[in-house]
């Protein structure tokens, strides 16, 4: 993963990346439609009403081929929230995640956050043992109904 660029993301990357989410969670997951409705609505809210000073997403790119992404949102004045962390099959498990993560965390303790928050499903486990390795601590896991499928949500935090 040498030549790889984590570039912002622009405007020009919102389809792709809804495609991706969608796609990858109907394949592995079996999620239902709602879960690339819901990725198409936060990047929607993200485009049209960021702050720039306090919030970004990054694409991973190889030449001209995108690799994954992260995005970093304000939840509160101190608090970060980690969103739409993926990548793509043929980029895991070569440090790419590692360095998405690293880059978004990085990027809340510049902006003054003092913590971060994500949320995500205990099914996700290769993200659960990154998290994991990178000092963030589960705090709560519950059973729902979500995108169509029985899942185990999970929250995650950690200290910046």
């Amino acid at each position: 993963m040498d030549g790889v660029e984590i570039r912002r993301f622009t405007a020009t990357d919102r389809d792709w990346l809804v495609a991706q989410h969608r796609d990858h969670y109907a394949r592995a997951e079996g999620f239902d439609e709602t879960f690339g409705v819901l990725v198409a609505q936060i990047i929607d809210d993200f485009i049209a009403d960021h702050d720039s000073s306090r919030e970004a997403g990054w694409i991973a790119w190889d030449g001209d081929q995108r690799l994954g992404c992260i995005f970093c949102v304000k939840l509160d004045g101190e608090t970060a929230k980690l969103r739409l962390f993926l990548l793509t099959k043929g980029a895991r498990g070569k440090g790419l995640g590692r360095r998405l993560l690293a880059t978004c965390v990085d990027f809340a303790r510049a902006q003054g956050y003092r913590r971060m928050k994500l949320w995500t499903h205990e099914s996700h486990r290769a993200a659960g043992a990154l998290y994991a390795k990178t000092g963030w601590t589960l705090t709560s896991s519950e059973p729902v109904v979500s995108f169509g499928q029985s899942l185990v949500e999970q929250h995650w935090e950690i200290g910046l």
